[in-house]
């Protein structure tokens, strides 16, 4: 990776992304589960990390509102302190609060319902459920495949297991389980998928031994509460980067995006964007809790096609929006191969993706796990569906506002999941004030 080198231009644009979405649900899950009071600076204060405080109050957990700019105080419980909730514990549009309260759950002795909005009831969460029932949960599901369903705790047994797909979420719910059931648990991936959670526990004591693709984890009788600085997402951070890529107004003096999260496993988007000449720079801060902190800075840059594969997906799958949207102004043709998970996100991100380049006028196909996108220079117009999903919304607002571009976006509200003043940070980028 070339992304260390310094760029040397000047660079008024700063902006500074919304904490780590990511990062924000861990560290409130487990300050839920530390003993003591723990302190989380620069935390997403987005509708999702909303919903993940909302029940973590429901089952007994005092939490400060989360406000942007002020500091979040949670006092734990420790790892057996959750109370039964008094209602259904609703997460929103939160995949990751439902699928990490599944594995918290998963060993406490009271039944727990666990539900969602419409979008979220649609997403699958036997890949959870089905490993748990392996360690001794029950679940009683109620609409397929899906939510609402109720968690029937209790003892649990130590858990062996091959999981099918590289999945995040679903390493950490069954790490969380391991953690509140206080039982050994040992995962192999296919692949290597983000490592936060590893991260995080491995900076609060806890014994994880990880090779490659194989973690095995040792249970404790006990975490300790913790002071944390969110960085900046670099999901979210990645929109901005496009707009600066594409030289929109005043970014083609460049961009510094700052205090992001730098986690390598978070790294592929920026990986892919340097195959296809991006020219953009990394230059660290510092590193919190495990995770390293860095400005990237970014330029205005004629781009090539690219070619994802199967084995880099894990590490961007949350970007190929914005990634989709960039090889649209490409030279070539790019194809991202192994992108099937986006066809259970909060939308069929994969058809919509499709589907919306198309209605802009880009050469666009998906396939049963490929998406295939043909470049142009013709300025995009059209209507844009997001299907209420903000990263789809997200990634079509960059590129409407290239100079020339017409595109209308059935909604916006959506943004407010994972990046509320996501619109004004647009404005600042095209401006630059």
């Amino acid at each position: 990776m070339t992304a260390s080198r310094s760029v040397n231009a000047d660079t008024p644009v700063t902006i500074r992304p919304p904490g780590d979405k990511s990062i924000t649900h861990r560290a409130l899950i487990f300050a839920s589960l530390a003993n003591g009071a723990s302190r989380i600076r620069g935390a997403l204060t987005s509708l999702d990390a909303r919903s993940m405080a909302r029940v973590l109050r429901q089952l007994g957990v005092e939490i400060s509102p989360l406000k942007a700019g002020s500091e979040v105080v949670v006092t734990g419980r420790g790892l057996r302190g959750l109370r039964r909730p008094p209602a259904p514990l609703h997460c929103g549009n939160s995949g990751t609060t439902a699928r990490f309260l599944l594995g918290t759950l998963a060993s406490y002795r009271f039944p727990a319902w666990i539900t969602g909005d419409a979008s979220l009831r649609r997403r699958p969460m036997r890949r959870v459920t089905a490993p748990l029932s392996q360690m001794g949960a029950a679940f009683e599901e109620r609409n397929g495949d899906g939510l609402p369903l109720i968690v029937h705790g209790g003892p649990l047994r130590p858990l062996d297991y091959d999981m099918p797909v590289a999945a995040a979420q679903v390493k950490t719910a069954l790490l969380l389980a391991g953690l509140t059931g206080r039982v050994a648990v040992r995962l192999r991936e296919p692949g290597r998928s983000r490592d936060h959670t590893e991260r995080m526990l491995r900076a609060l004591g806890v014994p994880l031994d990880v090779t490659g693709e194989h973690l095995a984890f040792t249970p404790v009788d006990r975490i300790e509460a913790f002071d944390l600085d969110v960085p900046g997402d670099p999901s979210s951070a990645a929109f901005l980067i496009g707009a600066a890529i594409l030289g929109i107004g005043a970014s083609r003096c460049g961009v510094r995006v700052a205090g992001v999260g730098v986690n390598p496993t978070r790294l592929g988007a920026v990986r892919v964007l340097e195959r296809m000449g991006a020219r953009l720079a990394l230059e660290p801060t510092g590193v919190t809790l495990g995770e390293p902190v860095a400005d990237i800075v970014v330029h205005p840059s004629r781009l090539v096609a690219c070619d994802v594969t199967p084995g880099e997906v894990p590490s961007l799958i949350d970007e190929v929006p914005i990634l989709a949207v960039l090889a649209s102004r490409a030279d070539g043709e790019s194809v991202f191969r192994g992108v099937a998970e986006l066809r259970v996100k909060e939308s069929n991100r994969l058809e919509l993706l499709a589907a919306n380049l198309r209605a802009l006028g880009v050469t666009a196909e998906a396939s049963a796990d490929t998406l295939t996108v043909v470049g142009t220079d013709r300025p995009p117009r059209g209507r844009v569906e997001t299907e209420g999903d903000h990263r789809i919304a997200m990634a079509f607002a960059v590129l409407g506002a290239l100079p020339g571009a017409r595109v209308r976006l059935s909604e916006r509200a959506s943004v407010a999941v994972s990046y509320p003043w996501f619109f004004d940070d647009l404005r600042k980028v095209r401006s630059g004030a």
